[in-house]
Formats: C-alpha cells, sequence, structure tokens
C-alpha cells in the first residue's frame, strides 16, 4: 500500500519537474532564436564551460559532490522503500480488545482455512487465500482454480458461506472479502486401475 502522503509527493514532484523542463524547452528555443534578450538582456550569445571548470578546480567541489551524492542516493532509497508493495498483515485484533489485554489473531491463517474450506466443494481443484492490506483495507483473499465442468453456482454459494464463516470467526465487520475464481484450462483425467 502506498501512502496518500508519498503519493501527493509524486505528484508534486512530477509536477515541478515537469514545470522545470517545459521553462528549460521554452527558454533554449527562445535562446536559439534569439529572443530570449527581450526577456533577459544579459542573455549570453555563447555558452563556455569555464564557469564549470572553475567550480570543478574549486577546494570546496569534492566535499560537496560527496554530500550532494550521499543525499541523493539516501532520497532515492527512501522513495524505494515508500513504494513498496506490502500488502501482507501482521496479527489482526479481536473486538474485545482494550488497553488492559489484546486479543490477536492470525488472521492470513483464517482466511487459509476457509480457501481450504472452499477447495472441498465439487469441482474445485485447488484454493489458497489470506489476509491483505489493499488501499487501507482489510481484504480476506481467497483465489481457487475450478474445472471447466465445474458448477459454478454450487462454488459461489459455498465460497459465500466459508467468507460468512470467516467473518464470524474474525469478528471485525471492517475485513472485506474477495473471491477469485480462475477455470483450469482442462479437465484432469482420472487415472485408471487396471
Amino acid at each position: 500500500m502506498i501512502k496518500r502522503s508519498v503519493l501527493g509527493l509524486d505528484r508534486l514532484a512530477t509536477f515541478v519537474v515537469g514545470l522545470v523542463l517545459v521553462a528549460l524547452g521554452v527558454a533554449m528555443v527562445a535562446w536559439w532564436g534569439g529572443w530570449l534578450v527581450l526577456v533577459w538582456p544579459q542573455a549570453p550569445d555563447a555558452l563556455t564551460l569555464r564557469t564549470a571548470t572553475d567550480a570543478f578546480a574549486a577546494s570546496w567541489w569534492g566535499w560537496g559532490s560527496l554530500v550532494a551524492g550521499v543525499v541523493v542516493g539516501l532520497l532515492g532509497l527512501w522513495w524505494l522503500l515508500a513504494h513498496r508493495t506490502h500488502r501482507s498483515t501482521g496479527p489482526v485484533r479481536l473486538e474485545g480488545s482494550d488497553d488492559s489485554g489484546g486479543l490477536l489473531l492470525d488472521g492470513s491463517a483464517a482466511v487459509s482455512t476457509a480457501a481450504d474450506v472452499l477447495s472441498g466443494a465439487r469441482g474445485v481443484r485447488a484454493a489458497r487465500g489470506k489476509l491483505v492490506r489493499d488501499r487501507g483495507e482489510l481484504v480476506a483473499e481467497v483465489s481457487a482454480v475450478v474445472e471447466p465442468t465445474a458448477d459454478l453456482e454450487h462454488v459461489v454459494e459455498v465460497a459465500e458461506a466459508a467468507l460468512a464463516d470467516l467473518a464470524v470467526v474474525l469478528g471485525r465487520p471492517d475485513v472485506a472479502g474477495r473471491v477469485r475464481l480462475d477455470v483450469a484450462r482442462d479437465t484432469r483425467q482420472a487415472s485408471r486401475v487396471r
């Protein structure tokens, strides 16, 4: 989950970088066309690297570039960490928890048990489940692979019953349920006994 503050910072940084690039592009076209002197009378007729070489030879250049490199590296590392998709959840607090003590439950284990119930349904090859955090909301994700010949109405009924039982076990109305059914590409051949 990416936080809103990170998304806001991304949008602001994108806007600022875009604005700087547009301004730089307009300034380059204006300089090429000779119109830059209308806005900036001291605009140079030609660019030289003398100022850059003077800066490279300065005594502070080595330390300044080291500090700038470390700052840019740390900002890049922070940016990467802020954008990681960390969807898993730890133990979930149950109703009845207060300051004197907390009732915790491994939510992914409970969702996995609901998936096991679904995998026992007629026409379901396999099912798995986990509790994740998606856009700030707790979601019980169950995914199952069903046979091409499966009765989908029956599978949906079993999935709804498993999620209803899960809601009772978790006792948290803020947990949403999501079931994904994938139809297998081929039917399994039953092994023959001779």
